[in-house]
């Protein structure tokens, strides 16, 4: 799970830690790489959560849609071979959610730039129209926010959108069937974990890469049992 990558924000800016730096985003990939891994997007990650090919893949996924993933990841992904998912808000320019809270403006991308990636082989997923809590909305509005940013990011690439994230991690067993019902066919939460087969496809957990994940640190939580102990620590709680 990843935001933004760009230069941080200055010390002490809210979410600052959600950005991280071009040059250990590259590295990040290039030892994917060496190790033998495949970074692939939801779409293609799919049949090997469900048991139908077998192999080392680490599912990429960008939160929001920033204009920055575009200019700084998009290239390093396409020189690996590397698929990636990035989960457009629809409706916004940019993160003004954020924003109300302390985050710098950070750009959005327009219908364009989405074209831009989904024509480089990457995929396009939704994360809703306005970044919404998606447990505080009511049924009405969250099916809305499902089905019309579905429809949206459709009518820009002219391809199916089947993938969906949380917005904040706000998610429940309600919300779940939203989106099920809405014709996504996976969804992807923000509690840390391995996803594996028997996984829920519409609460799927994520590993969190952050400016401060260092190459040996980001090895532990790709390619390691770590993340997965913590899960299971987590689930005993």
């Amino acid at each position: 799970m990843y935001h933004q990558i760009g230069e941080p924000s200055p010390r002490g800016t809210y979410l600052r830690g959600a950005t991280v730096h071009p040059r250990r985003f590259a590295n990040q990939m290039r030892l994917l790489k060496m190790l033998g891994y495949t970074g692939v997007s939801m779409r293609d990650a799919l049949p090997y959560l469900r048991g139908e090919k077998q192999g080392k893949v680490v599912a990429l996924t960008f939160d929001d849609g920033y204009v920055n993933v575009l200019e700084n990841a998009m290239p390093v992904l396409l020189k690996h071979g590397f698929t990636a998912t990035n989960y457009m808000v629809s409706g916004l320019q940019d993160n003004g959610w954020a924003q109300a809270k302390g985050a710098l403006p950070s750009e959005l991308m327009n219908a364009d730039q989405m074209r831009q990636w989904h024509a480089a082989g990457l995929e396009v997923g939704s994360h809703t129209i306005d970044h919404v809590y998606m447990t505080k909305v009511g049924k009405e509005e969250g099916v809305r926010q499902l089905r019309e940013s579905k429809s949206v990011l459709e009518d820009i690439t002219q391809a199916e959108v089947q993938s969906f994230c949380y917005p904040f991690g706000d998610e429940s067993v309600e919300v779940r069937e939203w989106v099920k019902e809405a014709g996504y066919s996976n969804a992807t939460a923000t509690f840390r974990g391995l996803a594996h087969a028997g996984d829920d496809m519409f609460a799927l957990p994520r590993v969190s890469i952050l400016r401060s994940t260092h190459l040996f640190n980001f090895w532990q939580k790709c390619c390691t049992p770590r993340e997965e102990k913590k899960r299971q620590q987590n689930a005993q709680r």
